[in-house]
């Protein structure tokens, strides 16, 4: 089952007519590929010892980060989500995703 996406701001009305919603914000532009500083690295935080790649510093709209996590998860062949801005992949892929990733255009990719 899904889980739904509820509204946890706690503002239930307002009576100021110029008061906005934060998800009422204009549509992030992304950066080109040349543009994005991406940062690669090894994490094992709150996960039982497994080792996770992270990929963090990605800027525009969500539908493009899912997209390029999607192909990062074909290419390692393992699994992995996109959470809280940032792609994780299973497993320490470090090396095959930076390689990747400058071979597709994000040449100011970093392995931290």
């Amino acid at each position: 089952m899904s889980k739904k996406k509820s509204n946890n701001s706690g503002i239930v009305y307002s009576t100021n007519p110029e008061f906005r919603m934060e998800e009422e914000s204009l549509p992030q532009e992304s950066l080109t590929s040349r543009q994005q500083k991406l940062k690669v690295r090894l994490d094992t935080r709150q996960r039982a010892g497994k080792a996770v790649t992270l990929v963090a510093g990605f800027i525009g709209p969500e539908s493009e980060l899912d997209s390029l996590g999607r192909q990062l998860k074909t290419h390692c062949g393992t699994g992995g989500s996109v959470k809280d801005g940032e792609i994780i992949i299973q497993g320490d892929q470090r090396d095959k995703i930076t390689q990747w990733l400058i071979a597709k255009g994000f040449t100011a990719t970093k392995r931290i």
